[in-house]
């Protein structure tokens, strides 16, 4: 099983601020960069190890999940997080595994929630993030212009959130566009990481933005969105974007 593992980590690179406690958690594929009140390091483990373990056992039984890039209904056997996964595909019209990194990144936020009440959970380049304060997430968009010059400025009263990027031209990870940047913002991680691929996956040159925006607007559950192609930007819904100093 694979998640984002090759996303590059802007978030890692780019959030200055020194008020949470930081660490890492990696098991296999999966790689989370996790910000709370406290360290939760070893909680955040027995959560991860819970859900790769619970998804990897439905995956043996329906290998089809695993590799569909298309919508693929979930069995009564399939656990919560597969759940999400497929409800995510299904409403962008993508594959469950185009929702894994956010999956993760959300359960694994949801529950130290309830430890912690601030957390951001990143899992390559993909954030669940419940903040008590006004956060900046740094804008990565390969060779853009755009890329690193920028940040989504994210309020409290907006989260939790999540915020998942898709990129054509950047990483390893499977899009059929070539957007530098596809950005989602939505209640719902998975939910974010799905629809990022979907956007990206319409955007091949700058003239597709529109065309990739009215898709967004359709999309039921989305706050808002951005999408980058070489010098230009699309966006749409509750995007706040700062130059980056």
């Amino acid at each position: 099983m694979k998640t984002s593992d090759y996303e590059p980590r802007y978030y890692r690179d780019w959030s200055k601020d020194r008020d949470l406690v930081s660490f890492n958690v990696t098991v296999k594929e999966t790689d989370l960069y996790i910000r709370a009140c406290r360290d939760l390091k070893k909680k955040a483990l027995v959560i991860v190890q819970k859900q790769r373990a619970l998804l990897e056992n439905y995956l043996a039984r329906h290998p089809g999940f695993l590799t569909a890039l298309e919508p693929f209904p979930v069995g009564d056997d399939a656990p919560a997080i597969a759940k999400i996964m497929e409800e995510a595909g299904e409403k962008v019209g993508v594959g469950p595994m185009a929702a894994v990194a956010g999956a993760f990144a959300e359960f694994v936020g949801r529950e130290l929630l309830k430890v912690s009440p601030e957390v951001i959970v990143e899992n390559g380049g993909d954030i669940f993030m419940k903040t008590v304060k006004t956060r900046l997430v740094g804008v990565g968009a390969g060779d853009s212009p755009y890329s690193g010059k920028i940040a989504l400025k994210i309020e409290p009263v907006n989260t939790p959130l999540g915020i998942c990027t898709s990129s054509g031209t950047v990483g390893h990870s499977l899009s059929f566009g070539k957007a530098d940047a596809a950005i989602v913002l939505a209640s719902s991680a998975a939910l974010a990481d799905a629809a990022a691929t979907a956007i990206g996956n319409i955007v091949k040159t700058e003239t597709d933005i529109p065309q990739a925006i009215d898709f967004a607007r359709g999309v039921d559950g989305l706050i808002g969105v951005a999408i980058i192609k070489d010098d230009k930007m699309g966006v749409w819904g509750k995007v706040n974007l700062v130059r980056r100093d």
